[in-house]
């Protein structure tokens, strides 16, 4: 998991990072905790339970919800595209997909 793209992706990040199950690791957890950066997630069904913030939880359940209208969104506009050559054309790509968003409807 460390070598996932997360340490890069959260430099000069502070906070919380709200994640799926597949983000579980002790090695990925203790790295983001060195950057001051809490990782919250649902736990396996093979782990013992722990306490989450009552507001970590309402926002836990809420990234679901953000996930599928990206999805919708993404699908409907036609937006992934996986191959951009530079963060310019990745972003043109997107800022098109979205204004074209209400004509799609």
């Amino acid at each position: 998991m460390i070598g996932s793209p997360v340490p890069k992706m959260i430099k000069n990040f502070i906070g919380k990072l709200f994640g799926d199950k597949g983000y579980i690791s002790k090695k990925l957890a203790e790295l983001l905790g060195i950057n001051d950066v809490e990782l919250i997630t649902k736990l396996k069904k093979n782990m013992k339970p722990k306490m989450i913030k009552l507001f970590d939880r309402i926002l836990l359940r809420k990234r679901s919800i953000i996930e599928t209208i990206n999805d919708q969104l993404k699908n409907i506009s036609q937006i992934e595209h996986l191959r951009h050559r530079s963060l310019t054309n990745c972003m043109i790509n997107t800022v098109a997909g979205l204004l074209v968003y209400p004509e799609l409807r």
